[in-house]
């Protein structure tokens, strides 16, 4: 079972202010609906981080569910965006299903950034919890 959204807004961030980048989709405009945040720090993971597990990408769902490492694989073709999640997850991030399909209703450049700040994010941290496949 796929749970299947239209995403009308679309978000991509690289702060190194606050060591951290993110990229996310929402179901409405205002950033309300289903959603769907890919967060990761930037540069080195600190001792703290790794000791924690935290060394890795994290996913946060509308009901700020989280989930560290969770994303086994994603694709972004043409304006599709599909999320496969470790189904181990699903209680953590407040989801039944783990497979999503967005259909991103957004304009050009914004799909472009956040393709290129998600695979920045999905690359970071400990190579063991890196998606699978990653198409984007």
């Amino acid at each position: 079972m796929t749970y299947r959204f239209t995403a009308r807004a679309v978000a991509a961030e690289f702060d190194p202010d606050s060591d951290v980048m993110q990229a996310g989709v929402a179901e409405d405009e205002d950033g309300e609906g289903f959603i769907l945040l890919f967060m990761s720090n930037i540069g080195t993971p600190s001792p703290q981080n790794v000791s924690l597990g935290l060394d890795t990408h994290c996913l946060v769902t509308q009901d700020h569910g989280t989930a560290y490492g969770c994303v086994r694989e994603v694709t972004l073709s043409g304006r599709l965006l599909t999320v496969s999640l470790d189904p181990n997850s699903l209680d953590d991030l407040g989801l039944e299903v783990a497979e999503i399909e967005a259909e991103l209703d957004v304009p050009d450049e914004d799909v472009q950034q956040m393709r290129e700040v998600l695979a920045e994010i999905l690359a970071w941290g400990r190579q063991e919890t890196r998606p699978q496949h990653v198409s984007l």
